[in-house]
């Protein structure tokens, strides 16, 4: 199944839903960075939900940005995902890999670490984004993404994230956000049955696994509440900003006497991006121009 985002509405649009998969994108992640079994969960989860979180923004260049700083062996996790349904990310740490938890499934939680931060910005894009800080539940990024939402978000929701990863690489991943609005939020029976309903649901890959589609999904849990999917789909991938513009327009900022070491010391330069792992090199000749461009601006 192609990698995509759908949403939907229910209980005369008290209840929005949304779910993603993103199968595909995380193992390119997972490809690019060389990342562990945990690594890749972990950034995988987080992905999905930066999806998740924007797909509810408003303006097309909207973006939100999750990072995760936990005292775990991962060190930090940091996603920038957008209402266009594109996706980046990395890990500090990614070839870390630890022993199955006491469920036998990955331990994302160890990883992360279970004392930290999790960070939230949304650049709505105009004015100054909005950021948000709550301490880590777990580190399993599901709870702590659920923990922001309902604490400084103030809109009770319920956040399902999977990655299943083995020897052949990503297999299935995806998330569920479902949320009530404050018209039905309200009405305690309504509240009541959806918190029963998602504690029965044993997480999301399993679904994905047995074959299940996200309208299929939400049919499931929301089909005798009014349930109204969309008919829009959104294409989601895994995309990088970085260009060897941007490279040369860091390089830049260093000034002319680093510039000039560089030449000397390395004959050149080198860059790699964090996001996606593409590496840049500049020549001399290119790093000679920057330092011409500086020594032209300082006369003008």
């Amino acid at each position: 199944m192609a990698d995509q985002l759908i949403r939907a509405t229910a209980a005369d649009d008290g209840i929005r839903a949304v779910g993603v998969i993103t199968t595909r994108l995380i193992e390119e992640a997972r490809q690019r960075h060389q990342m562990s079994y945990v690594a890749t969960a972990a950034l995988g989860r987080t992905m999905s939900a930066g999806l998740l979180l924007a797909s509810s923004m408003k303006q097309a260049q909207a973006r939100v940005n999750i990072r995760v700083k936990g005292d775990g062996p991962l060190q930090g996790v940091l996603v920038d995902a957008g209402l266009d349904g594109t996706v980046r990310g990395y890990v500090t740490n990614p070839t870390v890999e630890l022993p199955p938890n006491a469920q036998g499934k990955l331990d994302v939680g160890g990883a992360v670490g279970h004392t930290g931060y999790l960070y939230v910005v949304r650049d709505i894009g105009y004015g100054y984004p909005y950021s948000s800080t709550v301490e880590l539940v777990s580190g399993e990024i599901g709870e702590d993404v659920t923990h922001y939402l309902v604490t400084s978000e103030q809109t009770p929701s319920a956040l399902a994230l999977g990655v299943f990863v083995g020897a052949q690489g990503v297999t299935a991943a995806g998330g569920l956000l479902i949320q009530v609005l404050p018209k039905a939020a309200r009405d305690q029976a309504l509240v009541d049955l959806l918190e029963s309903r998602l504690s029965h649901l044993k997480g999301f890959t399993p679904l994905l696994q047995a074959g299940k589609t996200l309208p299929e999904i939400f049919e499931d849990l929301l089909g005798d509440l009014g349930l109204n999917i969309f008919p829009q789909r959104q294409m989601v991938r895994f995309q990088c900003r970085c260009s060897f513009e941007r490279v040369l327009g860091a390089l830049k900022l260093l000034g002319q006497a680093e510039l000039q070491d560089m030449i000397e010391k390395d004959d050149g330069a080198e860059a790699t991006c964090d996001f996606c792992g593409e590496v840049y090199q500049a020549t001399s000749l290119q790093l000679e121009q920057l330092i011409d461009d500086l020594s032209t601006e300082a006369e003008a």
